[in-house]
């Protein structure tokens, strides 16, 4: 069986194409540097990590843009006809005012891992765009319509525009063209394809909270009309059918549903196989309960699906509920690389899971100064917008440890090295050695970023020799986050306050939405920019029994 969800972490808005005998997922990365994470697969259980299709990090700059802003909801897909790949994406400049300011590109390549082609500029008219290659060898561009009128329905309805690949620009304006399939309201994510005679927009709708879903209508032409799916919503997470076109509030918390284990879901992709199968991937969350927060960020799950007789789309094993366990494919089982659980830096070369918001990795982190050893020069706090020396990785689960060896001697309070759980700037807590004027030595400390309050915890401070190693650890079990430490890697002892996992979500988060948690380390140098913190390696162990955890009222901080 595959287990949902697939990506698990912070791993949202799924889209998904075909070449040949090979599977692609692209998903969103909004201010995570590189952008859109690209899976690959040959069996629809096992994915890895295969490239990412934005890889310069001033085209689009990210720098000083809010936390969930950045890098919407790409649409990959492959044209056999051009063979090449398509990436529409949408870079969220604000959300001030509920404006959605929001700039469409384009990008291409013949292959995943690169180059990419120069972004083309589509339009901003509203997000979530999208590329549907007809078989008539004409394109087209769907996107949602952003209403910004205050006596119209937000957010507004879908619209198409024809695309003209040979003078890279859209053929006039957008024209609205769907707002719906049901009266769940909060209409996003299109995606338009074709399949038999009929033309098919799916769309998200009912917000990317607990009443999302997915939905679809059809058409014999691509302009419309399009007649809604009678079994409207086909998948979600919350089955009842309620009004909500008047509440384009996305959460919408009432409509948790407590008997699946699969929340959230909806925002979806579908490819049909040669051997008869369809798949659909979707956007899901799993919260701890009774919080409702999910830590974890928004993940993709995967549901077989049909054609039913008279054309229409379903999951396989009836109803319309996401369900936690698949089927396996007919397709034979291709294992696949993972992201190892242990980095000894010994390449020169970053592995390819790693992260900074906003910039380049590779702009801090030096693997050939000493090798074996990731150099990490410290830049602006954890808080900026700007520039900030944080190499991550995705939390991909509510029980895991994670270690790292650090060799640092700080010279001011200024500088800071050590390990980090991060949701966004204004919530991460961080272990750190630092240079006490207390003390008038080094010393190791804890603080915490709590929706922009930082506090300190003088009482968790300890003096630390310099030119001595010193291991540094956080132990997450479910709702529980403890920082530990050592100085011989054997003997630890807990540091600061037991912390609440759970904060670190969409739910809890007051400046930032839509991500998910990071854990990794840092290094800050708020004086000149250019002190540096060695790391002899990263560890990161992750317990595949964690799903217990969440759902779960046990184990309260």
């Amino acid at each position: 069986m595959i287990q949902n969800p697939i990506l698990p972490g912070f791993n949202p808005d799924p889209s998904i194409c075909r070449k040949g005998d090979d599977f692609y997922i692209a998903v969103s990365s909004f201010e995570w540097f590189p952008g859109i994470p690209i899976y690959h697969s040959k069996d629809m259980k096992n994915w890895e990590l295969y490239s990412h299709a934005l890889q310069n990090e001033n085209d689009p700059d990210l720098k000083k843009l809010p936390s969930a802003k950045g890098i919407w909801a790409p649409c990959l897909t492959y044209c056999e006809e051009d063979d090449l790949f398509y990436v529409v994406y949408g870079v969220m400049n604000s959300m001030n005012a509920r404006y959605f300011d929001v700039d469409n590109f384009l990008i291409t390549a013949k292959d995943l891992k690169g180059p990419w082609s120069e972004p083309i500029y589509l339009h901003s008219t509203g997000f979530d765009a999208s590329m549907f290659h007809d078989d008539d060898g004409r394109k087209y561009i769907v996107a949602l319509d952003w209403e910004t009128r205050t006596e119209y329905e937000k957010p507004g309805p879908i619209n198409i525009v024809e695309y003209d690949p040979q003078s890279k620009k859209i053929i006039g304006m957008p024209k609205p063209f769907w707002r719906g399939g049901t009266d769940r309201g909060c209409i996003e994510a299109p995606h338009l394809t074709k399949h038999g005679e009929y033309y098919y927009i799916m769309c998200a709708e009912g917000g990317t909270g607990y009443y999302h879903s997915v939905t679809m209508g059809r058409s014999k032409n691509v302009w419309g009309p399009y007649e809604a799916d009678p079994c409207n919503p086909i998948l979600t997470s919350s089955p009842g059918d309620y009004n909500e076109r008047a509440d384009w509030d996305h959460l919408k918390p009432r409509y948790y549903n407590p008997d699946s284990k699969l929340q959230k879901s909806g925002h979806a992709s579908y490819v049909d196989l040669p051997n008869g199968e369809t798949w659909m991937v979707h956007l899901t969350s799993r919260p701890f309960v009774p919080e409702l927060r999910c830590t974890l960020g928004r993940e993709t799950a995967i549901q077989r699906m049909k054609w039913t007789e008279d054309g229409w789309l379903r999951m396989e094993n009836g109803g319309n509920l996401a369900q936690e366990f698949v089927e396996e494919s007919k397709l034979p089982e291709v294992s696949m690389s993972t992201l190892p659980a242990h980095d000894d830096f010994d390449s020169d070369v970053l592995g390819i899971g790693y992260y900074a918001p906003r910039i380049d990795p590779m702009t801090f982190v030096d693997l050939k100064a000493r090798p074996g050893w990731a150099r990490l020069r410290g830049q602006e706090s954890g808080c900026s917008l700007n520039k900030t020396s944080i190499l991550a990785r995705k939390l991909t689960s509510v029980r895991a440890v994670v270690t790292t060896k650090l060799d640092f001697t700080p010279l001011s309070y200024q500088h800071t090295a050590g390990l980090i759980l991060y949701y966004d700037n204004m919530n991460f807590i961080y272990l750190y050695k630092y240079f006490s004027d207390t003390l008038d030595h080094s010393a190791v400390s804890v603080l915490q970023v709590e929706n922009d309050e930082k506090k300190e915890f003088p009482e968790a401070r300890n003096y630390v020799e310099d030119g001595q190693d010193i291991w540094m650890q956080l132990e997450i079990n479910g709702r529980k986050s403890q920082f530990k430490w050592s100085v011989d890697g054997e003997n630890y002892k807990t540091i600061g306050p037991c912390f609440d996992t759970s904060k670190f979500s969409d739910e809890y988060s007051e400046f930032g939405e839509f991500t998910g948690s990071f854990v990794g380390i840092t290094c800050g140098d708020r004086m000149m920019h250019q002190h540096t913190a060695d790391f002899d390696f990263f560890d990161y162990q992750r317990s595949e029994e964690h799903t217990s955890e969440l759902q779960s009222r046990s184990d309260l901080v």
